[in-house]
């Protein structure tokens, strides 16, 4: 192989990787940002959901009693990799009720559905990020360590669906979707419930 032959050679493989970096970023490349995870199968679809789908789940309205399980709160601040807040973005949340039963026509177990527990709901972010939700302490589901659905949304798109997770629970480390993230990736994701000035509480941010 000439020099000629050598530096075409060399200028069509630098372009090839350069290419592979943008389509396909080396892992880590963007380290900051909340590691995505699977919607799962029992997101629930517009007409599942009940008329009710503020950003308190406990309490559905038009009940008297409240959910049962752990009442906690769970807010925190959406921005980008530059730390800008990101205003006016739908942020969604899912989980299983204290029976370990979804709002999902799909979850057929036997277990009888917490009535007073929402299953979901969403809040926009105001002009800081901020979000805020009142739900439960996420509790066993069959098969999978406690966990929090979370998806967001700009004008119907989908920025990220991803799951928040009790910080230290025994069974994270038998859980094969927290299993995949990195230790840092799970600390992002991960609920830290301290007892605050109304209640249990947890803070998580999302970085998109």
């Amino acid at each position: 192989m000439n020099s000629g032959e050598r530096t075409r050679r060399s200028t069509v493989l630098g372009f090839a990787a350069l290419v592979a970096g943008l389509v396909f970023p080396r892992k880590g490349a963007a380290t900051g940002l909340t590691p995505s995870a699977a919607e799962g199968p029992f997101y629930p679809k517009p007409s599942m959901r009940l008329a009710d789908a503020d950003n308190d789940l406990v309490k559905v309205a038009g009940l008297v009693r409240e959910a049962g399980g752990e009442v906690m709160s769970l807010k925190g601040q959406v921005t980008n990799e530059g730390g800008i807040p990101l205003a006016g973005l739908r942020i969604e949340i899912w989980q299983c009720d204290v029976n370990g039963k979804y709002l999902h026509p799909s979850d057929n177990r036997s277990d009888a559905r917490d009535q007073g527990f929402q299953g979901f709901g969403h809040d926009i972010t105001d002009r800081e990020g901020n979000y805020s939700f009142r739900t439960i302490k996420p509790t066993r589901y069959p098969g999978r360590t406690p966990h929090i659905h979370v998806k967001v949304l700009e004008q119907g798109r989908e920025l990220l669906t991803t799951q928040f997770y009790l910080k230290d629970h025994p069974g994270n480390d038998r859980d094969g979707l927290y299993r995949r993230m990195s230790a840092k990736q799970a600390a992002s994701v991960s609920m830290e419930i301290i007892a605050g000035s109304n209640g249990l509480e947890a803070t998580v941010n999302v970085v998109i």
